[in-house]
């Protein structure tokens, strides 16, 4: 399979050589054509290298566009009509188109401006969704619970899963994913179920769960450090992060189907026109990613694990499309999809373009 190629260019200055770093973007041939035919666009956030890129087509031209900013460890994202709100180290921050589908000067469709900004402190925000009201909930990592953002306060708590006796700034079992169901936090991954602080570390290979929220009970047992849980047509995907695999889960059964074996760490899913898109990251060589399963199924394979997205077809299962990234991105953490954006970008806090770029609500 013939590939496309693209490459960008840090801002940030290399300590090395002094010259920015450099990053190569590779997509399977008919990744553009896809992605331009599908009618979106989609973002992922890298919290190793500090970055929320922006990537779509060019019109006509059948190019990949590619766009790029700066946030201090972007996390977790969701995606409401013209809103995109981004968690970040002390922050979330909610960016509102402002093009409203014209196209600007330089070809963009859409332009996201910082609009609203909810401080949290560092809690390790990961998975974002907003409520039946708009409002922004969150998986609250450090104290393990949902949260709401709040106008008075650092967060809210609504939930806490069955296993956690009270709230502590202790990450006892790594909350991290939120699947949300028209507007309410229907289930939640965590990697441990256990109720001391940082437990969840010593059964990262085999303690995964799912947990209902509405029960309050789990759901799906056994798994390897889930992430990413999604409600899609009736149906709950979820990530094994630990094993690269992407799946459902039978809540009847309560047992996890694997649907696709993915080379990599994997966290952050949507879905665009019949397909999931999933986030792969290169596992890191340290306590919390090593003696995974992946591992060994990496080393049966034959392959290295990669960065990037895979585009998996629903109804096959096949890996359609893919995008790999090399240089100084080499791990992803959440990927969100924006239908009807063919040309996505961003204004940055500190850019001349925040200063003139002015909307006025009807």
């Amino acid at each position: 399979m013939s590939a496309h190629k693209a490459s960008a260019t840090s801002n940030a200055e290399s300590a090395a050589d002094n010259r920015p770093p450099r990053l190569e973007i590779t997509t399977s041939r008919q990744f553009v054509s896809w992605l331009a035919e599908a009618g979106g666009s989609l973002a992922f956030t890298t919290y190793q290298s500090g970055k929320v890129f922006l990537i779509g087509s060019n019109r006509g031209a059948r190019r990949l566009s590619v766009f790029e900013r700066t946030l201090d460890r972007p996390m977790g994202m969701a995606v409401s009509g013209e809103r995109l709100s981004i968690a970040s180290m002390n922050q979330i921050t909610t960016f509102v188109d402002a093009a409203e589908g014209a196209a600007t000067g330089d070809g963009y469709d859409a332009v996201y401006v910082p609009q609203l900004a909810h401080f949290t402190g560092d809690l390790d925000v990961h998975d974002l969704g907003f409520d039946a009201g708009g409002r922004i909930v969150f998986a609250n990592t450090l104290f393990s619970c949902l949260a709401a953002a709040s106008e008075t306060h650092s967060f809210r708590p609504l939930w806490q899963p069955p296993f956690i006796s009270r709230l502590a700034a202790e990450d006892r079992c790594h909350l991290n994913g939120l699947a949300m169901s028209d507007g309410t936090p229907a289930y939640v991954t965590a990697v441990g179920e256990t109720d001391v602080a940082d437990g969840w570390r010593d059964n990262r290979a085999a303690g995964g769960v799912v947990v209902d929220v509405a029960a309050n009970a789990i759901v799906c047992r056994g798994l390897s450090m889930p992430h990413s849980p999604r409600l899609h047509e009736g149906k709950l995907y979820v990530l094994n992060s630990g094993a690269g695999e992407f799946g459902t889960t039978d809540l009847a059964s309560g047992r996890f189907d694997p649907i696709a074996f993915c080379p990599g760490y994997l966290r952050g899913l949507t879905f665009l026109a019949g397909h999931a898109i999933v986030g792969l990251s290169e596992p890191r060589e340290n306590r919390t990613f090593g003696g995974l399963p992946l591992q060994d199924r990496l080393v049966r394979e034959g392959v290295e694990p990669r960065c990037g997205l895979y585009v998996i077809d629903l109804r096959t299962g096949d890996v359609a499309h893919w995008l790999r990234l090399e240089g100084f991105v080499s791990e992803l953490y959440d990927v969100a999809a924006l239908p009807g954006v063919a040309r996505p970008s961003m204004i940055g806090f500190r850019s001349d373009d925040i200063r003139r770029t002015i909307s006025i609500e009807p």
